[in-house]
């Protein structure tokens, strides 16, 4: 079953990012609910200091950034982040740590059990409810920290490479398992990469960085988003060469 989204409205309105006073990011942009963006740039271009910002970790050094019309502000309880390494509690087994942001909305007993399993069902880890992290697989800890993230009932879901450190048919696995989450529950994704094939597989819209300081370069429409088969259009070769001039391009001018 899959659900209209309503909320998860992104703005970025002249957000200026950077550390120790230097910008390392100036970027405007407009999300809409429910949509896949992905950011593809150079390396160290800023692309992970915005969903930081988004996040409440980084505080912006001017402009600002809404999620549904409020600023965010502090730990950014509408904006749930994946990194690309796992963060989950080595102590807790896969079910324990789905529980662990189901506590904090307060639930208890039987139904902060079965709210967890139903999580990780969802991310097909039904079986491996009390496995520990160290017992599994890198995917398969990818896929608890998916489930924790969706446990948090977030608006937006930020992802920092998230499959960047797994071989490639897990990757292509969490692809495909990230595309059936999104169909379920239509929630707005930004995902950093810097893979240009999985940029165009999961995107709605591809946006380009510039070096750092990072701008917008431009933002590519895509035909067909979450279809495998587009891969094999001419029209996807070409977007495919242009991505990738515009990157190699960025890193002669770096």
């Amino acid at each position: 079953m899959t659900t209209t989204t309503t909320t998860g409205a992104v703005k970025l309105e002249n957000l200026q990012l950077g550390y120790g006073g230097k910008l390392s990011a100036n970027v405007s942009l407009d999300i809409e609910p429910g949509e896949v963006v992905v950011f593809l740039g150079p390396s160290g271009c800023g692309k992970s200091t915005i969903l930081r910002a988004l996040a409440g970790l980084l505080k912006p050094m001017g402009g600002r950034a809404t999620v549904d019309g409020r600023e965010v502000a502090g730990n950014e309880a509408h904006c749930a982040m994946v990194f690309q390494e796992d963060a989950l509690f080595p102590w807790r087994t896969a079910r324990k740590n789905v529980e662990f942001p189901l506590r904090i909305r307060g639930l208890r007993g039987q139904e902060l059990k079965s709210e967890a399993t139903r999580y990780l069902e969802q991310v097909a880890l039904g079986d491996y409810l009390d496995h520990l992290p160290g017992h599994l697989s890198g995917g398969m800890r990818q896929r608890v920290q998916l489930a924790r993230t969706l446990a948090c009932e977030p608006r937006v879901i930020l992802m920092d490479e998230p499959f960047g450190a797994l071989d490639a048919q897990t990757r292509l696995d969490m692809q495909q398992l990230l595309i059936s989450v999104w169909e379920r529950s239509r929630l707005t994704i930004l995902f950093v990469t810097h893979d240009v094939d999985e940029a165009l597989l999961l995107a709605d819209r591809v946006v380009l960085l510039t070096q750092r300081p990072a701008t917008v370069a431009d933002v590519i429409e895509i035909e067909n988003p979450r279809d495998p088969s587009a891969q094999f259009q001419e029209s996807y070769r070409l977007r495919r060469r242009s991505i990738l001039d515009f990157l190699g391009g960025s890193a002669a001018r770096a």
